[in-house]
């Protein structure tokens, strides 16, 4: 088997980010699969993502343009899937990105909204 086996979000407050991503994960097909006081995640076939505030943590912010993690892309359906997820979107924690550009900030050939939330994580959700 090949592929992510998970992905590991730090965030500075589980309570406060857990809406937003168990929001937008949940739309998109994935389960809630586990809760403890530092974390959640959520699984869609084998693979699961997880948010989860570390001691090892250092800081509060997240900056998605730093070296490390610009964004997380995923397969949001159909166009007309992807077009109500991205209507839905802001009264969930995300704000559209590129909506002037919508939905071919990509290029002509590809059909896709962006999304941040308010930690500043960026979410592609991308048309099949």
């Amino acid at each position: 088997m090949r592929g992510f086996h998970h992905v590991e979000l730090w965030v500075a407050d589980v309570g406060l980010a857990a809406p937003a991503w168990g929001w937008l994960l949940e739309r998109l097909g994935f389960e809630p699969a586990d809760a403890w006081a530092e974390g959640r995640s959520w699984r869609v076939g084998d693979a699961y993502l997880t948010i989860c505030s570390a001691p090892a943590l250092h800081g509060e912010d997240h900056d998605r343009r730093l070296p490390g993690l610009n964004h997380l892309a995923f397969h949001g359906g159909s166009r007309v899937e992807v077009d109500a997820l991205m209507t839905a979107a802001a009264a969930h924690g995300w704000q559209p990105l590129y909506a002037d550009r919508y939905p071919h900030a990509g290029g002509p050939d590809h059909y896709a909204g962006w999304l941040e939330n308010d930690e500043g994580f960026k979410a592609e959700i991308v048309a099949g």
